[in-house]
């Protein structure tokens, strides 16, 4: 048994400057080839958590993919769904400040239509086994149909995990089957088209409450950077919580290990709030470093009920 990650795998680029980086000009520094990709860093997060989580996914028929596979088996990530193909990967390549920010980027998407035969071949002997799903909400509209139809199958809750949000904002119905819709405050942003940025977080935190209840979403949380997160359900709860204070290295994956952590947390035993918690100390564990994962945690650390409780 386990948490089902649905999404694509990437090679991240990424380049860092010796000092301040200049938009316009040269910049020595280093640059790092790093496995990436939303739902592949989730699922590796899963992982790192102990909780062994089973991965649909595709790589590469080359060293590179050989390697991202093997690194998921060494983290007892369940990868006898992940397909071999030619450019099974996308490629994200990111230029990053000083601060360890973004300054610019660049990706290239894989064709995720492989995913619908994997589903459609083996997706019964999958759902059966799982705990819960964690899927890459703009993925081929048929692969995230197919899942949610596998889902309610087998009485299984889905999490939405963004990569491109202009994708997920066309597909405003099928984001209120997700149990919990998890985004950053841009994204947020598109997808009710209202600015989520530029605001106290008690007006963010009553926004969000509104709009959630108003668009019948189950529940979900946004994320605001340094501010913290916010959540709300459709039932008119929601709150607020704050970011660890920690030395930021490279933002990279934080978002994605956030997810994991909400994800985690609702499908062993935790509530909303507890849930947000665990993803926001994921998310600090991941800023500190130059990876794009959190390290390892054992599930009683974050009080999780693993094997889940039938």
């Amino acid at each position: 048994m386990g948490i089902i990650v649905i999404g694509t795998a990437f090679v991240d680029i990424k380049g860092f400057p010796d000092g301040a980086y200049i938009p316009d000009g040269r910049n020595a520094g280093q640059v790092k080839y790093i496995h990436g990709g939303v739902a592949r860093n989730a699922v590796e997060d899963i992982a790192n958590m102990e909780l062994q989580p089973i991965y649909i996914g595709l790589v590469d028929d080359t060293p590179l993919g050989e390697d991202v596979l093997n690194k998921l088996k060494r983290h007892k990530v369940n990868t006898d769904y992940v397909r071999v193909v030619p450019d099974g990967m996308g490629i994200w390549l990111a230029v990053f400040n000083s601060e360890g920010n973004v300054a610019g980027s660049i990706s290239k998407r894989p064709d995720s239509t492989p995913f619908y035969d994997i589903l459609e071949k083996h997706g019964d002997e999958i759902f059966s086994q799982g705990d819960s799903v964690l899927l890459q909400v703009d993925m081929h509209k048929d692969v995230v149909k197919k899942t949610l139809e596998l889902a309610d199958k087998y009485g299984l809750e889905v999490y939405g995990l963004v990569s491109n949000m202009s994708i997920a904002a066309e597909r405003r119905d099928l984001i209120q089957r997700y149990a919990c819709f998890i985004c950053n405050d841009q994204e947020a942003g598109m997808f009710f088209v209202e600015d989520f940025t530029d605001k106290p977080v008690e007006e963010l935190q009553a926004l969000l409450a509104d709009k959630v209840v108003r668009a019948k979403i189950p529940s979900m949380v946004v994320t605001l950077g340094e501010k913290g997160a916010i959540y709300a359900d459709k039932d008119g709860m929601s709150g607020y919580c704050p970011a660890k204070k920690v030395h930021v290295k490279d933002t990279t994956g934080a978002g994605d290990a956030f997810c994991a952590g909400v994800a985690s947390g609702l499908t062993y035993g935790k509530n909303l709030a507890e849930s947000v918690e665990i993803g926001t100390m994921l998310a600090a564990a991941v800023i500190i470093s130059a990876e794009n994962v959190c390290p390892r945690f054992q599930p009683e650390e974050l009080g999780l009920c693993y094997p889940k409780k039938k």
